[in-house]
């Protein structure tokens, strides 16, 4: 790698927790987007395949396709939080997809879809900070060790992304705290 940076070793079982918790948090949010959109089943689509991949499923053209489209998704959504949660599914499918480089943009692929979720709640209780962090912490007490064990072999979340990039390292952090001292 160029700048001296090492790859993060990653097996196929880490990334199928770290899609695991992805979908988890995409599918609590999923009957927002649904309600705005009850015709339209990317976002759904999409958590299935990510649960499919979760579940012995190969990374391939279909989980990407699905990632797709759920992005897509978010450009017919209605409302703000009908939009965040098809940005959550998205990123369950895209959680697969995780790269070993040891940069911070990487954490979006691990805690994305809870940053999104987190904004859902916000947003379904008239923009709610708390509701946000409430979520958030209810969240972090759900990352299994595995999750944890993949968080902290990255860097910390990156600065910037608004409001959803304010949760993500509050996500972040609080999944961090819950790692073993080493």
């Amino acid at each position: 790698m160029a700048g001296g940076e090492r790859e993060i070793a990653l097996s196929k079982e880490d990334l199928r927790e770290v899609a695991a918790f992805a979908a988890a948090c995409a599918e609590a949010v999923l009957e927002v987007f649904e309600a705005d959109r009850p015709d339209d089943s990317r976002p759904r689509e999409a958590i299935g395949a990510a649960w499919e991949f979760v579940r012995g499923g190969e990374r391939g053209k279909s989980l990407r396709d699905t990632a797709w489209a759920a992005l897509r998704a978010t450009r017919v959504a209605r409302t703000a939080a009908a939009r965040e949660a098809a940005w959550a599914a998205m990123y369950a499918a895209g959680a697969a997809y995780l790269h070993p480089l040891p940069e911070p943009t990487q954490v979006k692929h691990i805690l994305g879809a809870g940053a999104h979720a987190a904004r859902v709640a916000e947003l379904v209780a008239g923009d709610d900070p708390g509701r946000g962090a409430g979520h958030v912490e209810r969240v972090a007490r759900r990352a299994t060790p595995g999750l944890v064990d993949v968080l902290v072999r990255f860097p910390p979340a990156p600065s910037g992304g608004g409001r959803v990039g304010e949760l993500m390292r509050l996500l972040d952090g609080a999944v961090r705290s819950s790692a073993p001292a080493g």
